[in-house]
Formats: C-alpha cells, sequence, structure tokens
C-alpha cells in the first residue's frame, strides 16, 4: 500500500472528510510512511499512538455495502453541527408550517438537511438534476413522505419539467438552491408565484453570480443570503470538500498514480482550484495556474505554482481541470491547443464550462460514461471524464459528510434568517454576519470536544489609549 492509493480507498469508501482528522502511521517493516507535507496538504494531524488516531495509515476501512436509509443515518451520524442547529429551531419554532424547496444533489447527506428541516416543522420538496440523483436515496426520500422532482434518466427538456412540477406542487416559502437555476425559472415561468415568497437560500459561487447580476439589472424580486460567501462554507466545502473529493474520484477513474509525474493545469485558483492544486501537487503532478484575476493569480505565485496564460499551458498539459464555474471557461478554440489524449476534467461544476456545445456546433462529438472520447472538430481525441458535469458529484459520491454538515448548517442558519426577517429584508444579495458563523463554528468545535480560550473584553478598550499613555520609559512626555 502506497499513500496515494490509500489516500484515493480511504476517502471514497467512507464519504468521510480527511482533511481535520489525526493520523497515525503504523512504521511496521516494508512500510512506506508519507511525508510531511502530503499529510499536510491533505490536513492530517499525525497522533502520536493509535488510541488517540481517528485514521491509521496504511490500514484501509472495509466497504460497506448499505441499503439507502442506512447511508442518510450514517451520513447524519457524522453531521452533529447540522443537527443541533435543527433542534434549536425546532424549539424555537422558527420554520413551522413553512414550505421550503431544496434543489441540490440528492444523496445522503441532502437527505439529512431534508429530514432536520422536515424535523424543525418545515414541509419540504426537493429537485434535482438528472446527473445529481442519486436514484436509491430518491426512492428512500418519497418513501418518507418527501415531494421528490427528479430522476437521473431525464432530459434538459424534462429536468424543467420537474422543476416547474416542483415549484407548481409545493408553491415554497422559501428554496434553498445550488446555481440558482430553480429560483429564476421561478421568476422567469412562474412569477405568480412570488405573492408569499420569502427569499432564497443560494449554496454556489455560481449562483450568487447570477443573482448579483440580477441585482444590477433591477430584476432580483426577493433577498438572497449569499451562503457561499459565509467562511464556514467557502473555506472548508469549497477547499477541503471538492478540492480533495474531486483528487479522488478522478483517482479512481484514472488509477491511484494519475498525477504523479502529469503536469496538471488549474482553471481557476479560487478555494477549489487551491485545494486541488495542493493536493494533486503533494501526489507527485507539477501544476500550472491559469487565471485573468491577478489577485488570486498572485496568490498562487505565492503558493509555489507556475502560473501562465492558457496559450502557454495547454500544450504541455496531461490533465486539464476546469475550477471557476464560469460557463465556457474551456471553450473550442482552446480545446484544440491540448494535445493528443489529454484528459479534461471540471470540479467547478455548472453547465458547460467544457464548451461542448460549440464542440457539437462545430462538428465534434463525444461518449457518455465517466470517462469518454472528446472528438474535436479538427478530429483530435481528448478524454472528458463526467460528460463534463462536476467529476467528485456526477461519478463519486460528493462532498464528506463532515464538510456538507457545515456547508448545510449555514443552510439552516440562512434559511432561518429568512423565516425570521425575510419581509423585511431588502430585495439584495446579503450574507450571514460574522456573529452568525462564529456561533457555527462554535457548535462544531464543540460536536468535536473541542473548547477555546473565550475572548475577555474588546481587543481595544480604549481607542484613545496609544502607546504615548502605557509607560514611563521613552524620554521626557
Amino acid at each position: 500500500m502506497d499513500f496515494a492509493t490509500w489516500l484515493m480507498e480511504v476517502s471514497q469508501r467512507t464519504n468521510r472528510s480527511l482533511a481535520g482528522r489525526r493520523i497515525y502511521l503504523d512504521a511496521q517493516p516494508g512500510t512506506s510512511l508519507p511525508a510531511p507535507a502530503e499529510l499536510g496538504a491533505w490536513g492530517l494531524v499525525p497522533a502520536t499512538t493509535e488510541q488517540e488516531a481517528d485514521l491509521v495509515y496504511p490500514r484501509i476501512p472495509k466497504a460497506s455495502h448499505l441499503s439507502a436509509a442506512e447511508k442518510i443515518d450514517d451520513a447524519a451520524a457524522h453531521m452533529p453541527v447540522t443537527a443541533l442547529l435543527a433542534k434549536e429551531l425546532a424549539a424555537a419554532g422558527t420554520l413551522s408550517g413553512l414550505r421550503i424547496a431544496l434543489s441540490l444533489i440528492i444523496e445522503p447527506k441532502t437527505a439529512v438537511l431534508a429530514r432536520r428541516l422536515a424535523e424543525a416543522g418545515a414541509e419540504v420538496g426537493i429537485y434535482c438534476h438528472a446527473h445529481e440523483c442519486h436514484e436509491e436515496v430518491a426512492r428512500e426520500l418519497r418513501q418518507e413522505g418527501f415531494f421528490v422532482e427528479a430522476d437521473s434518466s431525464w432530459t434538459p427538456a424534462e429536468e424543467k419539467e420537474g422543476s416547474l412540477a416542483l415549484l407548481d406542487g409545493l408553491k415554497p416559502h422559501i428554496i434553498v438552491d445550488d446555481g440558482a437555476n430553480i429560483s429564476r425559472l421561478m421568476v422567469m415561468e412562474r412569477p405568480r408565484l412570488l405573492e408569499g415568497f420569502i427569499g432564497v437560500s443560494e449554496e454556489t459561487t455560481s449562483g450568487v453570480r447570477a443573482f448579483e447580476a440580477m441585482e444590477r439589472d433591477g430584476a432580483l424580486p426577493f433577498p438572497v443570503i449569499a451562503v457561499n460567501d459565509s467562511a464556514l462554507k467557502t473555506s472548508f466545502d469549497n477547499r477541503h470538500g471538492t478540492g480533495e473529493t474531486c483528487v479522488t474520484t478522478m483517482q479512481r477513474l484514472l488509477g491511484a498514480h494519475c498525477f504523479c509525474g502529469r503536469h496538471v493545469v488549474v482553471f481557476g485558483f479560487g478555494p477549489v482550484g487551491q485545494g486541488f492544486a495542493e493536493r494533486v501537487r503533494a501526489l507527485g503532478a507539477p501544476v500550472t495556474v491559469v487565471e485573468r484575476d491577478p489577485r488570486p493569480a498572485l496568490r498562487a505565485l505565492y503558493a509555489g505554482f507556475a502560473v501562465a496564460t492558457a496559450e502557454e499551458a495547454l500544450p504541455e498539459a496531461d490533465i486539464v481541470v476546469s475550477a471557476t464555474g464560469v460557463r465556457h471557461t474551456l471553450a473550442s478554440g482552446l480545446l484544440e491547443l491540448c494535445k493528443e489524449g489529454a484528459v479534461l476534467s471540471v470540479i467547478g461544476g455548472i453547465s458547460l464550462e467544457v464548451a461542448l456545445d460549440e464542440v457539437k456546433a462545430q462538428g465534434g462529438s463525444w461518449g457518455r460514461g465517466a470517462v469518454a472520447p472528446l472528438v474535436l472538430p479538427s478530429g483530435k481525441r481528448l478524454r472528458l471524464l463526467a460528460e463534463g458535469n462536476g467529476v467528485n458529484y456526477a461519478t463519486g459520491p460528493g462532498n464528506p459528510q463532515e464538510i456538507m454538515d457545515l456547508s448545510f448548517a449555514v443552510q439552516l442558519a440562512a434559511v432561518a434568517q429568512l423565516a425570521r426577517e425575510g419581509t423585511g429584508l431588502p430585495n439584495e444579495v446579503l450574507r450571514l454576519s460574522a456573529g452568525e458563523d462564529w456561533h457555527l463554528a462554535h457548535l462544531a468545535l464543540a460536536a468535536r470536544g473541542i473548547t477555546l480560550d473565550e475572548e475577555e473584553g474588546p481587543m481595544v478598550a480604549d481607542w484613545r489609549q496609544t502607546r504615548y499613555e502605557d509607560g514611563e520609559e521613552g524620554g521626557e512626555r
């Protein structure tokens, strides 16, 4: 067993986060131990004894064969912050009687969120896109009485029909959205449902951008809370959740050592791109970052990555990853710069980051499946992962349970704010307060048995107090 294979197996079998977990390195004869830099890139903390460790290297947990209900229960056992916050909301009656629509990936962790919302008194309906639907979980949610509109075999037209069916059937007060898709559909095609509608809690960077564009155009008819901009969401979900599971899912598809010595080009150095780049570098990949924004480009440079233009980087790339959440990041002209056989993967997660529509319009084609040929108009053949969808959720287990616990706790906090204050909030893109982030972080640490020294008083007791008043040294006064 080697470290790359161990990482892949533990992550993919358990859907547990490696970041923040204590690992005991069992130095048995013949065992090659990972270097500190490798451990650090994954957020693993060395433990001095096996008894205090969460994981033991190179021991791999056995694969579990659970029913959908058991998978949901297992996820719930590792999502304590969501449970604690839902209990608070249930006791206060904050969500009682509200109709809440979830437009999220249907998998065990989302099912936990649905259950928690229902336990807090809400009526919950769920929609997801075809490539995001875990059928066994969708069936289980239906059996538990949830209003579910989802089918992994849907065409794009059927996806739209499913979205409208959920809106028409549930008539939601609040939408928890992922990409702003169902909310924008409601504005454009079901404006009558805006009467009595409270607002949206948005999960993703791309969705927040869409709502900000609506606000600039004066077309945003409700308040939106940008969950994605919460420190507890972006810092963990994007960097540690997506950054980790996209790596290990790609390992499963391409081989545990697919990054070793392979030149990887990462488009976008936001939290997702950074988390991904740091991890594949630890697995032996030289990484080049392509960024249009000079600020993250400078961060990438200072983090030790090469920074280049797409035209400079793509001809030498073995693996090309889009982490931007921007449509047509990899336009057809850029794809033609790639060398024969290069791998394309999306980890940003919106439709058409790889411009497959342009490829098709110009006479190209691509196959179906987790790893499929992409034939460009020129005849050049590349390898496309997950048909251009987000690789970790379209062909893998999605973000780890502990990471989504934090994201969904932020979602609950945002939903609660909308429920309490929605009619008094402006029709703008809003953020949760720093105090709410502090509260959730406190709950997350408490759930792990960690306490902190509490701050005593303000850091600046009196702004008038300067160094000139603090002591006698320094000469005449």
